[in-house]
């Protein structure tokens, strides 16, 4: 009973922090304004893992790869955790060498769930309140991604269903991954 409680609250903590990192890379990708007061509390919230990271590694054009590799280490300590409490040991060497990979993984799917969140939260804002203050960073976050999807769909007027095709795609992406890290890690 006690390892379910710690699991389910470090897979929360350690799933919101790896989304917040994420995130991060994401504003800094698309070139996000950071006083933004959503970006100021991502940034943050992350400075901490991220600010020592950049002093050794540096980002690239659009590649924050502190951030990026801070989501990475926080992937591989979660994974390890969850190992430990599931287990009741440390993992052999074959698992450690594995949990590299499974912690990109994890990576790829924290990105797919925020892309699913992310998507929704903006479809439903748009039908019910579409000029909430959320609503211009939650256009500028997703515009890379529906934008593509939108020019491949027919004109239909007013309906837009390049967030439905968005989220089956990320939904897929999230079950294709978690197969994948399951075989790979077990987690």
């Amino acid at each position: 009973m006690f390892s379910d409680v710690l699991y389910f609250v470090l897979n929360v903590l350690f799933s919101l922090f790896g989304i917040a990192l994420i995130i991060r890379a994401w504003m800094y990708a698309i070139r996000l304004h950071p006083f933004n007061p959503y970006s100021q509390a991502v940034l943050r919230a992350t400075n901490w893992l991220v600010s020592p990271l950049r002093n050794v590694i540096k980002p690239s054009n659009r590649l924050d790869w502190p951030s990026l590799i801070a989501c990475w280490l926080t992937a591989l300590v979660y994974l390890l955790l969850m190992w430990l409490i599931l287990t009741s040991q440390f993992p052999s060497g074959e698992a450690l060498a594995r949990s590299l990979v499974a912690a990109v993984v994890t990576m790829a799917k924290w990105a797919f769930n925020l892309v699913l969140w992310v998507t929704l939260i903006q479809a439903i804002l748009s039908w019910v309140n579409p000029l909430a203050p959320i609503m211009p960073l939650l256009q500028t976050l997703t515009a890379p991604l529906l934008d593509p999807i939108r020019r491949l769909l027919p004109d239909l007027g007013g309906l837009d269903l390049s967030p439905l095709v968005l989220l089956v795609l990320a939904q897929i992406a999230i079950m294709v991954l978690q197969r994948f890290a399951f075989t790979l890690f077990g987690v």
